[in-house]
């Protein structure tokens, strides 16, 4: 991805922060010749205040020119270093002990974010952050003693604090602390079917989704690891302050000091300012100042609301419903998104509302619930029962008394546009990456290698995983899911689970290129469930929507941990870790992490269940669990129901044109670019777009457009106009807020959630509207 180009404009240089960004046509230098329409990676040389605010390092040593380096896009070489110590230990008892501590705190707080309607994710960068100084407490103070084991003995304290203990504690933190999606599986079990499945049975189920998610990754990783022109912006920001915390490289101390010393002001500032959006004074989480102006009129409430309307001019002061993606995300990104807020929010649901279309106002246009008909809720417990022998069948007969199974306006539209992201992605990465795979596939035919730059060079001095040992690795996962499987506890059918992996394996080229790229992670969406319904209606198979959702996350989520593992060993590769020790300590992370965000869910289950499981509504419209609802919905239709059903109705038949529209979009898109490069066609990545348009905002469309704002301030105006300052606080600002949030958010569970205390009601926390959107 890149950034805009305004036009009439010259374009600024780039920086050694900012991901991916580039604004002109990839010059001869920046790019090989054969590759350089593609929009990849060019950054022009910094000017003096970038470069002083930079790497220290001396550049001028090297000759980028040459083979070793003419690979590697400009943006890399001002980040990394191109020198190793082979010397420097990695894997301690310290840096395995902080792993351990900050992967256990990620892991909570990631796993409440599930249950919540808005949430910021648990932020490595104030991992990267807090762990530095606490490796070199314990470097003071732990002994020197050496722990007899054989040949396993170690050291409690083996030294300074190396950069690469330093390293090694971020990745097993980002791994471990990304919640556990196969946790989904007991929740609706919970939730939805009065069923508390067996605690072995969902760990084991969690353990194998999650090492599948490794062998995943590993089909890919030659191509976008060990490839430099791939560069992973999020991983490359993460080097960035990894790079900039090693006071070896630095000649400016002074600088670390006052980055440290906002980080933790604005995290306290931050962590005491959301007891009022989140607790003390909501008002200011949905400011909607059309409610203002008109109180008791409907239509205007309607429009302004962010709570249960369209949300348009909507402020928010709750950083948790902004986050770091003002920072994290190229600014051409945050307005593919905001863009497909408009159209979803601005521009369709009035369409729907007050042109009383797509089933409005008989189908809650901002519930992802399921109705029947006449828009009463849809039975669906009434409709599944089980015979002797322990199977699940529907009732037929009971099926065709309450019939279709109708979601409202904006989940009917968010299956049309899940199915054409799905497909836009293969389109899009046909088109704009297929000639450089073949470029790679012919150079590596040529030479008989990958890669011979100097960054592969370097990580080729370590021992690698061999083939045996990625076989081995992937070979457990798929025995431990199939014996989960093979127990029918799941009602998963045998010959789908083959079917999953195969659709699994196959979404990891285009889902990682569009990662790699942009830093955006795209959602599978329901094509899957597409496809698992129509197989177990050829097969007279179980319908149970849980048999649907074990197959999801098979098929589909399991990209969002291979995700996570190819953004770590990015992070390896780039500070010349040993790949054995990164894998090594993925693995550890994922398997302690899973027991904690067990132990979370049951905890949220156990506390606020009558919240999430739609019993009764929360009050300040956190803890609805969308998502959880989504997934059941999408079970219910495409499982239960089926998809020869619903799309033989008029009202769902609409969204298989979701499939021309997936697979005409990036064409067109190509097109343009051909015949205008210079106008950038190739930064509207239609994948990207579908995604975006996808997003379920419920009754909660508060945040994207301040989150806009925010952005243009921050990754538009400070980025172009004010490099020298975004380069020294954007990234240490984005991480504080996102902690101080965290951190409030796990207080406020903790302390008042768990215990009952609630607000009164005044002014600012009005019992009838918090927006003080009162005919609504």
């Amino acid at each position: 991805m890149a950034r805009f180009a305004i036009p009439g404009r010259k374009p600024q240089q780039n920086d050694i922060s900012q991901p991916l960004e580039a604004e002109e046509i990839p010059t001869e230098k920046a790019q090989p010749p054969e590759i350089k329409d593609l929009g990849s990676v060019n950054v022009r040389p910094l000017d003096d205040n970038s470069k002083r605010e930079g790497d220290s390092s001396d550049e001028s040593q090297y000759d980028f020119d040459s083979a070793e380096f003419r690979n590697i896009p400009e943006l890399v070489r001002t980040v990394v270093s191109f020198e190793d110590d082979p010397s420097l230990p990695v894997l301690t008892f310290r840096s395995i002990l902080l792993s351990a501590i900050f992967c256990t705190l990620g892991s909570v707080v990631s796993q409440l974010s599930y249950f919540r309607t808005t949430t910021a994710p648990f932020p490595v960068f104030f991992v990267i952050l807090a762990s530095d100084p606490l490796g070199r407490f314990l470097a003071r103070v732990l002994p020197a003693y050496k722990v007899p084991l054989g040949r396993f003995s170690f050291s409690l304290n083996p030294g300074p604090w190396s950069p690469k203990e330093h390293a090694i504690v971020g990745i097993a933190a980002n791994a471990g602390s990304q919640g556990q999606w196969a946790t989904y599986l007991p929740t609706n079990a919970a939730l939805y079917y009065n069923t508390t499945m067996n605690t072995a049975l969902a760990l084991f189920f969690g353990w194998g989704s999650s090492l599948l998610g490794f062998a995943f990754a590993a089909m890919v990783r030659p191509i976008l690891i060990d490839d430099p022109e791939f560069i992973f912006p999020l991983s490359l920001q993460q080097v960035t302050l990894y790079r900039s915390m090693d006071t070896r490289n630095r000649t400016d101390k002074k600088r670390a000091h006052d980055q440290m010393k906002v980080f933790w002001i604005l995290l306290l500032a931050t962590f005491v300012w959301q007891f009022l959006p989140e607790y003390l004074f909501p008002f200011v989480a949905s400011l909607a100042p059309l409610c203002w102006f008109a109180s008791r009129n409907h239509t205007v409430n309607f429009i302004g609301a962010g709570r249960g309307g369209m949300g348009l001019l909507n402020i928010t002061l709750n950083w948790s419903n902004i986050t770091s993606v003002v920072i994290t995300y190229p600014y051409s990104v945050q307005v593919i998104i905001f863009l497909a807020f408009v159209l979803t929010c601005w521009i369709l649901i009035p369409i729907a509302y007050f042109g009383k279309l797509w089933g409005s106002p008989t189908y809650d246009i901002m519930s992802n619930g399921v109705f029947q008909k006449n828009g009463s809720a849809y039975p669906f417990e009434d409709l599944i029962y089980i015979d002797s022998n322990g199977m699940q069948h529907v009732n037929e007969t009971k099926y065709e008394e309450v019939g279709l199974a109708y979601s409202g306006a904006q989940y009917t539209w968010q299956i049309f546009m899940w199915v054409a992201s799905y497909l836009s992605s293969y389109v899009w990465c046909a088109l704009f990456l297929g000639p450089k795979m073949y470029h790679i596939w012919k150079a590596r035919k040529q030479s008989g290698a990958y890669h011979q730059d100097r960054l592969s060079r370097i990580i080729q001095k370590y021992p690698g995983i061999s083939k045996w040992e990625w076989a081995a690795l992937g070979l457990v996962p798929i025995v431990t899911l199939l014996g989960v499987v093979v127990s029918k506890k799941i009602y998963m059918p045998i010959w789908t689970y083959f079917v999953a992996l195969g659709f699994g394996g196959a979404a990891m080229l285009p889902m990682s290129f569009v990662y790699a790229m942009s830093g955006f992670s795209i959602k599978v969406g329901y094509f899957n469930e597409l496809v698992y319904g129509y197989m177990i209606e050829a097969k007279g198979s179980s319908r149970h929507p849980l048999g649907q959702l074990a197959y999801r996350i098979i098929s589909g989520n399991v990209w969002y941990d291979a995700r996570v593992v190819l953004e770590d060993q990015k992070i390896g590769h780039y500070l010349h870790l040993p790949p054995r020790q990164v894998i090594g300590i993925q693995i550890i992370a994922n398997m302690l992490a899973l027991p904690v965000n067990y132990g979370v869910m049951r905890w949220v289950l156990a506390t606020k269940f009558e919240y999430v499981s739609g019993q009764k509504d929360d009050p300040l419209g956190q803890w609805t669990g969308q998502d959880f609802k989504s997934y059941n919905t999408a079970g219910i239709q495409f499982a239960l129901v089926g998809p020869k059903k619903l799309f033989a109705s008029s009202f769902f038949r609409p969204i298989l044109w979701g499939f021309l529209a997936g697979a005409l979009a990036p064409i067109l898109m190509w097109l343009l670019h051909k015949r205008f490069p210079r106008a950038r066609f190739d930064l509207w990545n239609t994948t990207i777009f579908f995604a975006s348009a996808a997003v379920f905002y419920g009754n909660l469309s508060t945040g994207p457009f301040t989150t806009f704002l925010v952005g243009t301030f921050t990754n538009f105006y400070l980025w172009r106009y004010r490099r020298v300052f975004w380069n020294k606080w954007a990234y240490i600002s984005g991480a504080a807020l996102d902690t101080g949030f965290n951190a409030n958010l796990l207080f406020i569970f903790i302390f008042l959630g768990s215990t009952g205390a609630k607000m009164v009601h005044w002014w600012g926390n009005n019992a009838d509207s918090v927006e003080r959107c009162f005919a609504l």
